[in-house]
């Protein structure tokens, strides 16, 4: 047996017993024993805080490659010729379940995509859905509350579930679409993804767009009903990790058509929707999509918790060439999701090997703290502006400034305010087999809420499309022309 094989403590020293602790006589007591104690000493640091939200996850490694010309959009170097390859780590999830959590929990699933570009890390941070459930931040710690465990019971509540989406209109539409077949997808593979919120590109002559992005699975849309959801919680509730893993162990790919949609900048004041509002779908009529390249999953993680658990992703990890938006939601995952990494895995997570750049050096003023692993700097200064050889800013990449006016305050939303629009518009859409499962899985799942919880999300619905409200009423036993009557929202 080679070397390599040989077990060893965590500075290398080679472990001559790993079966036996070191004991005074055969029956003991047990003295100190380093290889033990260092054993017991790692074992009770082994788990790290799982993620609030997207605890329980898959991921691959893969390739994006470009179709299509985008240079006169965007400037960002990874997306600058047709044919070019960026090596990139995707991670799909469930969002509200816990680490233990089965893979088919009604919830929508995250679809996060880092690519390492030759100007550092690019996340694209999204979900299997083109809309979310609220618009502003602030209001997404009670939203996640809402969706886990009863703080008296640490049971899952419809009361606490529904309460707040019934207090909270702006996610009626994304509510549709959990509720409809998409709500359970068969496994990761057969899902398209979004990046849900709007970007800006720049090109290089500083003019900027406003773009969306959507993953199109290459394998076709496929979900599960609600009793088949259920029913493969119980047999296999790893299935979609298991899917994923075995799919491309077995040497196939799992790929999707990366497509955009693109607003000049002039249309987000005149368009129907705020194009900013995360609650809200662009027409394809309007701003068709533009297929840019091709996103392909071929390599397994080779050990999970280095790879999938300690991968970091964030919003704010921006290339040249693409930014954010004034989306009011984007605007506080731009801080959230870097600050919960620095939580998880510490201020220096971005060392770990699955967040180092591939193609550029990470060169950071940004030293010392617990888990430093590279340089640190080196002898360089640490500081900036500096005339000793240190490191200086970038100017010369393009930037495209964003006009504001108004008083600082906080203010109710109110710029087009639509909230039922687009989901009856969806509702309209379903055909008979998919409205009929959209009706039952909502009332199955609002049964045990109370009354009072249930008129003000029937009318919701109501609201969206009247025969929605009223199909949703009659399942629950209720009667919509009551309903109308007596519930102001």
């Amino acid at each position: 047996m080679s070397d390599d094989k040989h077990l060893t403590t965590h500075v290398g020293n080679p472990v001559t017993d790993n079966q036996n602790s070191a004991t005074a006589g055969t029956r003991g007591p047990t003295v100190i024993d380093h290889q033990l104690i260092e054993k017991l000493a790692h074992f009770n640091r082994e788990r790290i805080p799982e993620r609030v939200v997207h605890a329980k996850g898959a991921a691959a490694h893969g390739y994006f490659e470009v179709t299509k010309d985008v240079s006169p959009w965007t400037c960002a170097k990874f997306l600058s010729k047709v044919g070019k390859k960026t090596e990139l780590f995707t991670r799909f999830s469930t969002v509200g379940g816990e680490k233990g959590s089965a893979d088919t929990e009604r919830d929508p699933r995250g679809f996060a995509v880092k690519f390492y570009t030759e100007d550092g890390n690019y996340d694209l941070v999204g979900n299997n859905t083109p809309v979310f459930f609220i618009r502003d931040a602030i209001k997404f710690p009670d939203f996640v509350h809402t969706q886990k465990r009863n703080p008296e019971t640490n049971l899952k509540d419809a009361d606490m579930f529904w309460d707040f989406l019934s207090l909270s209109p702006e996610t009626t539409h994304q509510v549709t679409i959990l509720f409809s077949d998409r709500g359970t997808p068969k496994s990761f593979r057969q899902m398209h993804g979004f990046g849900t919120h709007t970007f800006k590109w720049i090109n290089e002559k500083g003019q900027a767009v406003w773009v969306k992005y959507h993953f199109r699975t290459e394998t076709g849309i496929a979900n599960l009903t609600r009793e088949e959801a259920i029913s493969l919680a119980g047999m296999d509730p790893d299935h979609a990790t298991r899917d994923l893993f075995e799919h491309i162990k077995s040497g196939s790919v799992a790929a999707w058509e990366v497509s955009v949609q693109i607003m000049p900048l002039a249309d987000a004041d005149t368009y129907k929707w705020d194009p900013f509002d995360a609650t809200k779908v662009w027409s394809f009529k309007d701003y068709p999509r533009i297929p840019i390249g091709r996103m392909v999953l071929n390599r397994n993680p080779e050990n999970y918790f280095a790879e999938v658990e300690q991968v970091a992703f964030s919003p704010s990890n921006l290339v040249p060439g693409i930014d954010s938006s004034p989306d009011k939601l984007l605007q506080g995952r731009l801080f959230a999701y870097a600050d919960a990494q620095r939580y998880r895995l510490g201020a220096n997570h971005a060392q770990i090997p699955i967040n180092c750049p591939h193609a550029a050096s990470a060169n950071t003023n940004q030293r010392d703290g617990f888990m430093t692993v590279n340089t640190n700097g080196g002898s360089s200064p640490n500081y900036e502006p500096n005339s000793l050889g240190g490191l200086i800013e970038s100017p010369a990449y393009p930037e495209n400034h964003l006009s504001v006016n108004g008083a600082v305050a906080k203010t109710a939303y109110q710029y087009k305010v639509d909230d039922f629009t687009q989901a009856g518009d969806l509702y309209r859409l379903m055909n008979a087999d998919e409205k009929a499962r959209l009706i039952s899985n909502i009332v199955h799942h609002m049964m045990p809420a109370k009354e009072e919880i249930k008129r003000r999300q029937i009318m919701h619905f109501h609201k969206a499309d009247k025969e929605y409200g009223s199909r949703v009423a009659e399942g629950l036993g209720l009667s919509i022309d009551s309903i109308a009557q007596t519930c102001k929202v």
